[in-house]
């Protein structure tokens, strides 16, 4: 192929999107390329939308393309993108007088940071927006912003355990929505009476949960997330009224969603879902299997959340080099900066490390003290649920165990041996099972419950609760003083880590082993680690 129909077909392939625009205007080209979101489409979109960018003369068209590439990255699961170009937008938001989108930019970040679970942050965009969209000029684009805008406020209060004022910001959106006719937004409504089935179901009321899941699910005409969480609540109602038939139903509904979905908060919200429905029939085995899964939905969306958190601003000055040509100047300034900051980080982070090394001694020193106590400490016992069983629960189930071993017990060999594999156990976290029991760790170590009560109440001076909790708490511990983001944990997060069924449980056994509260334990940490502290990071503004 000769080189002049080389170029002529180049012209060709780089005009197309270029007169797509001219053809249809800027803003139309945008419309139509923003529903191209199926995955075959998605990079043909992206095209087009880096082609709007790169002719874009006014710096509201430039916010528009690159608002339209974060949604077409969040189309396709790909946050830490979706999220650098949407903080490019924001960053020339400054340069526009337009109300609308100064909202819809806020906006699209709020649901990304909430997505990822970064909610405080989530939050600081929600309130720019809400103070900003009561200046929009027409009535039904302010109030289709707005009523997005306290979906948001509304997820925020409930992560913070804030349910009364979830529906009350739920409410506010719907009157949003009602009151401006929003049309063809069936879903954006659907996801307000969602939410307010999640909160409902939270305090307990689930007639009122379920009748706002009908009408979401009223509203919604084919396979989305919000059909996927809207099953996945009714199952839940169903599970609580162990209606185990018509759970299943649901459940599968919701499964079928989830599993083809980009979502790992729906994946997450299923799964546990569906491990409460074979707990509560019996079937073990494919409740291990949910679990499992259950647990990568869960560290997929931590590691997400922390990637974000983190490489956010190096993915953002990526994209913006074909924006802004930056001088050699700068370059040697953000060079010697950064240099700057790795030795400040590096300096504080080799304190820390010495200030946690120095209190995790402590610490495992006060665990000795209470391991070697010769009385197992006291738990309080109470009767719960399938979905609920944990080993601060289960009794050790052997009658009249003989703390002083006769000899047709069990050979010497045979209780050295188990040692063994205790230590072994020990060095794992199978503890953490909600299924853990002394039937349980027997069958898990091959052995019989009579010989496994007699080892470890002869060997580790407590019964099995005792001993499973003890290793549970040693496991949090460890946790909250070597990985920060443990504390930013709510309790029940901590608790479910562990293996305790309640908030309350896991509180009392934390403290009557380490003789502090969790919540406690977390400051004294953060306050160790924060009075070596001379240098800030703050969020940006």
């Amino acid at each position: 192929m000769s080189k002049s129909l080389l170029k002529l077909l180049f012209l060709f392939i780089t005009a197309v999107p270029l007169l797509a625009q001219k053809k249809y205007g800027f803003d139309q080209v945008c419309e139509r390329t923003s529903f191209q979101t199926s995955p075959p489409n998605i990079s043909k979109a992206l095209k087009t939308a880096d082609s709007l960018y790169m002719s874009a003369q006014k710096p509201l068209d430039k916010v528009k393309s690159l608002l339209l590439s974060a949604e077409l990255y969040h189309s396709a699961g790909e946050f830490k993108k979706s999220i650098c170009y949407g903080e490019n937008a924001h960053s020339l938001l400054s340069q526009i007088d337009d109300a609308e989108w100064f909202s819809r930019v806020n906006e699209f970040l709020a649901k990304e940071y909430r997505l990822v679970g970064l909610y405080e942050r989530s939050r600081k965009y929600t309130l720019n927006g809400m103070e900003t969209a009561k200046n929009i000029s027409d009535s039904q684009k302010r109030g289709e912003v707005l009523g997005l805008l306290n979906q948001e406020m509304a997820y925020y209060e409930m992560e913070q355990g804030s349910y009364p004022d979830a529906v009350r910001y739920i409410e506010l959106s719907l009157k949003f929505f009602g009151e401006n006719n929003i049309k063809n937004d069936d879903r954006a409504v659907a996801a307000s009476y969602q939410i307010l089935g999640d909160v409902y179901f939270k305090l307990k009321d689930f007639a009122a949960s379920e009748t706002n899941y009908r009408k979401a699910e009223s509203l919604l005409k084919e396979k989305c997330c919000i059909l996927g969480l809207v099953y996945n609540g009714i199952g839940g109602i169903r599970l609580k009224q162990k209606n185990w038939k018509e759970a299943e139903i649901y459940l599968k509904k919701a499964e079928n969603i989830a599993d083809s979905s980009k979502s790992l908060k729906l994946k997450k919200a299923v799964y546990s879902n569906i491990n409460d429905y074979y707990e509560g029939t019996g079937d073990g085995f494919k409740a291990s299997l949910y679990a499992v899964k259950y647990v990568r939905a869960y560290d997929s969306l931590s590691a997400r959340s922390h990637e974000v958190s983190f490489k956010n601003t190096e993915a953002s000055a990526k994209a913006n080099k074909k924006n802004t040509p930056i001088s050699i100047i700068k370059n040697t300034a953000i060079v010697v900066l950064l240099i700057s900051m790795i030795g400040i980080v590096v300096f504080f982070k080799v304190k820390q490390k010495k200030q946690r090394s120095k209190f995790r001694n402590i610490i495992r020193t006060q665990l000795k003290m209470i391991s070697s106590r010769s009385e197992p400490l006291p738990l309080r016992t109470e009767h719960s649920d399938f979905s609920n069983i944990s080993v601060e629960e289960v009794d050790d189930r052997v009658v009249g165990a003989d703390k002083r071993r006769n000899d047709s017990l069990m050979t010497s060999e045979t209780e050295t041996k188990l040692l063994e594999l205790l230590e072994e156990f020990e060095k794992g976290d199978l503890f953490n099972n909600k299924n853990m029991s002394l039937s349980f760790l027997a069958a898990e170590l091959n052995t019989n419950t009579k010989y496994l009560s007699y080892v470890i109440n002869q060997h580790k001076s407590a019964d099995v609760k005792t001993y499973i909790n003890r290793l549970r708490i040693n496991y949090i511990v460890d946790k909250l003083i070597n990985d920060e983001k443990y504390r930013q944990y709510k309790i029940s997060i901590l608790a479910d880590e562990c293996g305790f069924s309640s908030h309350s449980k896991f509180a009392s056994v934390f403290k009557a082993v380490t003789d502090f509260s969790p919540s406690a334990y977390i400051k004294y940490l953060d306050a160790e680690n924060q009075s070596d502290k001379n240098v800030h990071f703050p969020e940006n503004n």
